[in-house]
């Protein structure tokens, strides 16, 4: 019922991941980050707090392999999730469990790993990868472009109907957090559109929250 990707810039600045599911709200309960450390997704039969194990793991400076080993091991429903793993270095790292539902599959890159389940073929994620791959821009935009790219490979086998975009920097909260938790149709669609106008304005917020005084104005009615 979902599929998702993670990953790191090539200079390892900035992580993020991006996500699209048939259940409502998926970013609110899969999608995690952590300045400096990496990006996880949690899926399939989710369970969220493993999200900030692995993210903890990958902040002591342990790989994706070990960090995401060092979760399943301390947890005894490993066979029902599938996660994704990317930290600062080395290569990413999936799990998918033998109770994930439907068809399931993954692919992994240098610098990003998608994976799927109930998925409506398994060429779904490397689709995903080979558009990560072959974009450039902001990493916001690249995961976005492999989000697409997974959903015209056929995506989920049921309709979307929630899509997330996480991007964290070298601030300790996300410098990209955006959210379609419920569309009827095409949340894919919703979410590029929020993009567009969140993007041009990223730096600026970051710039309010540590030096207000130079920030620039909202340009909103009443605004200086």
């Amino acid at each position: 019922m979902t599929l998702s990707i993670v990953a790191r810039s090539e200079d390892a600045r900035l992580f993020g991941m991006a996500i699209a599911s048939s259940s409502p709200a998926v970013a609110a309960r899969c999608a995690h980050a952590r300045a400096g450390a990496g990006a996880v997704a949690t899926q399939n039969i989710t369970d969220p707090s493993l999200g900030p194990i692995i993210l903890a793991s990958l902040a002591r400076g342990d790989g994706a392999g070990e960090a995401l080993a060092a979760a399943l091991r301390a947890t005894p429903f490993g066979a029902y999730r599938q996660l994704l793993v990317i930290g600062a270095k080395g290569p990413p790292a999936v799990h998918s469990g033998k109770e994930a539902l439907g068809t399931v599959s993954s692919a992994t890159g240098a610098h990003a790993a998608a994976a799927g389940n109930l998925l409506a073929n398994a060429q779904v994620p490397a689709a995903m990868i080979e558009a990560f791959e072959g974009s450039s821009g902001h990493l916001g935009l690249r995961l976005l472009e492999a989000l697409r790219a997974g959903a015209r490979r056929g995506g989920e086998a049921g309709p979307l109907r929630s899509a997330g975009l996480l991007v964290v920097r070298d601030v300790p909260w996300p410098i990209v957090d955006l959210r379609v938790d419920w569309a009827d149709e095409d949340p894919l669609s919703a979410l590029g559109r929020t993009w567009e106008v969140y993007a041009p304005q990223i730096d600026d917020y970051v710039l309010r929250a540590l030096s207000p005084g130079r920030a620039p104005a909202f340009g909103v009615p009443g605004d200086r």
